[in-house]
This record gives C-alpha cells, sequence and structure tokens, in this order.
C-alpha cells in the first residue's frame, strides 16, 4: 500500500485566501497572546472597581459636596458613573490596538502574515474587525456592570436608570467609543511600527494632548480642544449635551470616527509603500 499526501484543493486553498480566513486567523493571533488576556482583563477588572470606588466616594460624601457639584451630578448621573471608571480603562485599549500590529513588526511575524496573504489592506483590514468587536463586546459588559454598580450606590442620592432620557445610549456609546479606540491605536501602531513608541504615542493623544491644547487662549484654544480625537469621542458617554460643549455626543463620536479613518488610511498607505 502507498501512500499519497495530501494536497490542498483549490477549494481549500481560496477558503485560507478569503476574508473569512483572514479573520479567522487575526482571531486565533489575538486570543494566543498573552497581551490580549491581560488589556481586556484589566478593562473588564478596572471600570467596574473604580467606578464602584469613586461612586462610592462620591455617595459617602454627599452632605459635604457643594450644592453646585451636587446639581451637577444630578443632571447627568450616568455621565457620572461611566465617567469614573472610564478613564483608567483606557490606557489598557490603547496598548492592546497598538501590541495587536506593532508586536508583530518587533518579532518579525509580519513578514509571515504578509506571505500568506500578500493583499496587505486585508490583512489591516481584519485586524482591525477582530480587535474592535472583541474590544466592543467586552466594553458593552464592563459599561452596563459599572452602570448598575453606580446607580445602586447612587441610589439614595439621585436615581439613574437605563429607561432615563440618553442612558441606553450613553452606556453603548461608552462601548463604542472604546472599540474607536482600539482602531485608533491600531492605527498609530501600524504606522509608527514599534510598540513602545506606539504606546507612548498613543498616551500622548489620550492622557496629554487634551489638558496643553486648552491652555490655548480664546476660541481656537476652545476649538481645538473640542475637536481632539478623544475629546470628541468621549461625549458619547454623556447622557445629555452639557453646558459649553460644542458638539453633540453623536458629534463627537463621529469627530472621532474621521480622526480614526484618516489614520487607518494613513496606515494602509504606508503599509503597503513600506517593507514588512
Amino acid at each position: 500500500m502507498t501512500a499519497t499526501a495530501a494536497r490542498p484543493t483549490a477549494t481549500t486553498v481560496a477558503s485560507r485566501a478569503s476574508f473569512g480566513g483572514l479573520l479567522r486567523s487575526e482571531w486565533t493571533k489575538l486570543r494566543s497572546v498573552r497581551s490580549t488576556g491581560w488589556s481586556l482583563g484589566l478593562l473588564a477588572l478596572l471600570y467596574p472597581s473604580f467606578t464602584a470606588l469613586l461612586v462610592g466616594l462620591t455617595a459617602a460624601n454627599w452632605d459635604q459636596t457643594e450644592a453646585s457639584d451636587r446639581d451637577l451630578i444630578a443632571s447627568d448621573p450616568t455621565a457620572v458613573i461611566l465617567g469614573s471608571g472610564f478613564l483608567i480603562s483606557q490606557p489598557a485599549i490603547c496598548v492592546l490596538g497598538v501590541m495587536v500590529i506593532a508586536s508583530e513588526y518587533s518579532t518579525g511575524m509580519i513578514r509571515a502574515s504578509l506571505l500568506a496573504k500578500p493583499h496587505r489592506l486585508s490583512m489591516l483590514a481584519a485586524k482591525g474587525v477582530v480587535l474592535s468587536l472583541v474590544v466592543l463586546t467586552v466594553s458593552l459588559v464592563a459599561a452596563f456592570v459599572s452602570f448598575f454598580i453606580g446607580a445602586a450606590m447612587l441610589s439614595e442620592q439621585v436615581e439613574a436608570s437605563l429607561g432615563d432620557p440618553g442612558a441606553l445610549r450613553a452606556v453603548v456609546g461608552t462601548g463604542l467609543y472604546l472599540a474607536m479606540l482600539s482602531l485608533f491605536s491600531l492605527a498609530i501602531g501600524a504606522v509608527v511600527r514599534r510598540t513602545a513608541a506606539g504606546i507612548t504615542s498613543v498616551i500622548m493623544f489620550v492622557l496629554v494632548l487634551a489638558p496643553l491644547v486648552q491652555l490655548l487662549p480664546g476660541k481656537f484654544g476652545e476649538y481645538a480642544h473640542a475637536y481632539l480625537p478623544t475629546e470628541a469621542g468621549i461625549l458619547i458617554g454623556q447622557a445629555t449635551q452639557h453646558e459649553g460643549d460644542l458638539l453633540t455626543p453623536w458629534q463627537g463620536f463621529g469627530v472621532f470616527g474621521l480622526w480614526t479613518a484618516a489614520l487607518l488610511a494613513l496606515a494602509a498607505f504606508l503599509l503597503n509603500r513600506r517593507d514588512a
């Protein structure tokens, strides 16, 4: 009896080369990397934990809080609840988004990825789809858990429920914002191609640039700050438009989307032009 080597059929090769095959490949890579579990675990842990901590402090010190601050909290308790752990959890998503692609450049695995699928834009698109869907899923769970925790802790001071105007949109919008942030970070990682430099760049955008731009004088500084990617995008986590906001929540999210699309377009252009 002679053994015959199994040869892949044309259908099998086409399946592996299809976009669905790329999605499965990127999902396998994403879940097999330790940084994915750490980053998503930190998001799932930090968001509800800091919500409980900060909302608990707000409730405990309610009687000592100035009347103007109490009125501000009462006007949009959803934003207070979601914002309590929101800013703390952002760096985890920034790190994950950059590492999804920058780590492949640092290890040289990007060459194998491009050999398996020479069409580079399809590879970048598959990474973006898988990353954003995973982050969206975990973020939505974390946001809903945080909201229910915060609403329960504030119940004696302020009533907050998903039935309040804009509340459900704000909770879902928080997940959408973090998913968009992962794509924003992915794009910067693809442009920079170095893990440390990419993470530093994203953190600068998210945590450092906004306070600096806010120091610019006059209307220029006001508009420049409002149209920064994360400052505009974070408005989607508010149930109502606050006094002084230049953009509505959906307009702000749209601005963040435009920033992200522009960076992804730059990343795609450079990916096609540069050697792996």
